[in-house]
C-alpha cells in the first residue's frame, strides 16, 4: 500500500507523471529583453521629442529585422531588368502586390517604380537584413586571388586566339573573293574575244537600229529662210 505522501494515477496504482512535458521559460532572459525594448523605446521617444522641438519629422519606428548570420552573397540568378523593354503591357493601377506596375520584391513585399530604385532596394541594408545577410563581403584569400588571376589569363588567351583565327579566316575569304572576281573578268574577256573572232561583235562596239527616227534638217532650213538667213544653220566648210 502506498504511503500518505505518494500520488497515484487515475487509472491505476502507477504514480502520476511529473510536469516535465511543459515548456520552461528563462525568466532572467525575457526580463533582459523587456528591459532592452523599454530602453530602445525611451531613446526613440527622446529623439522624437527633440526632432519635434526642432521642427523636424520624428523618425519612424524601426521594424524588428532578423539578425544577420552570414556575409553578403553574390546573386546567382540574373535580375532581368530589361526583359520588358520596348514592350507594351496592360496593367491595373489600383492593385498592389506582384501584379502592380513596377518591380516587385517578394522578400520585402515592396514595389519600386523603376529599375534604378529597384536595384537600390536590392542592395540596401533593409533587403539584406531580410535575407539574413550583412553588408560586408567575404574577404578573398591569397590563393583565391591567384586562382582568379590565372582564370582571367586563360580567358584572355582564348579570346586572343579566337580573334586571331577569325582574322585569318577573314583574310582567306577576302583572297577567295578577289580570285573569283579576277576569274570572272578573265572569262568575260575571253567571251568578248571569241565574239570578235566570230564576227558577232561590231567593230566599234556600237549597233545601229533602223527603227530609230532620223533627224531631218528640212524644218531648220525653212525656219532659217523665214528669219532671213540664206545659208541656213548648216556649218560652213573652211
Amino acid at each position: 500500500m502506498s504511503g500518505p505522501g505518494s500520488r497515484t494515477g487515475a487509472y491505476g496504482s502507477t504514480p502520476a507523471a511529473g510536469t516535465d512535458f511543459r515548456k520552461t521559460w528563462d525568466r532572467s532572459e525575457y526580463e533582459a529583453k523587456a528591459k532592452q525594448r523599454d530602453e530602445e523605446e525611451r531613446v526613440r521617444m527622446k529623439e522624437a521629442d527633440e526632432a519635434i522641438q526642432k521642427g523636424k519629422k520624428p523618425r519612424r519606428r524601426q521594424v524588428d529585422l532578423p539578425k544577420p548570420t552570414e556575409l553578403m552573397k553574390q546573386r546567382e540568378a540574373p535580375l532581368e531588368l530589361s526583359k520588358n523593354q520596348n514592350k507594351t503591357m496592360i496593367v491595373q493601377g489600383n492593385i498592389r502586390g506582384p501584379g502592380a506596375p513596377g518591380f516587385y520584391c517578394d522578400v520585402c513585399s515592396r514595389t519600386s517604380k523603376d529599375s534604378s530604385s529597384y536595384l537600390d532596394h536590392l542592395n540596401s541594408r533593409f533587403h539584406l537584413r531580410q535575407l539574413g545577410q550583412k553588408t560586408q563581403v567575404e574577404r578573398s584569400t591569397l590563393s583565391q586571388v591567384r586562382a582568379k588571376i590565372a582564370q582571367l589569363r586563360e580567358l584572355t588567351k582564348l579570346q586572343s586566339s579566337s580573334k586571331e583565327y577569325d582574322f585569318t579566316k577573314r583574310l582567306r575569304e577576302i583572297r577567295e573573293a578577289e580570285q573569283s572576281e579576277r576569274e570572272a573578268k578573265r572569262l568575260k574577256k575571253l567571251e568578248l574575244k571569241e565574239k570578235k573572232l566570230n564576227g558577232d561583235d561590231p567593230q566599234d562596239g556600237r549597233v545601229e537600229r533602223d527603227d530609230q527616227p532620223k533627224i531631218d534638217g528640212g524644218a531648220d532650213d525653212e525656219m532659217a529662210k523665214l528669219m532671213g538667213f540664206s545659208g541656213g544653220f548648216k556649218p560652213k566648210n573652211k
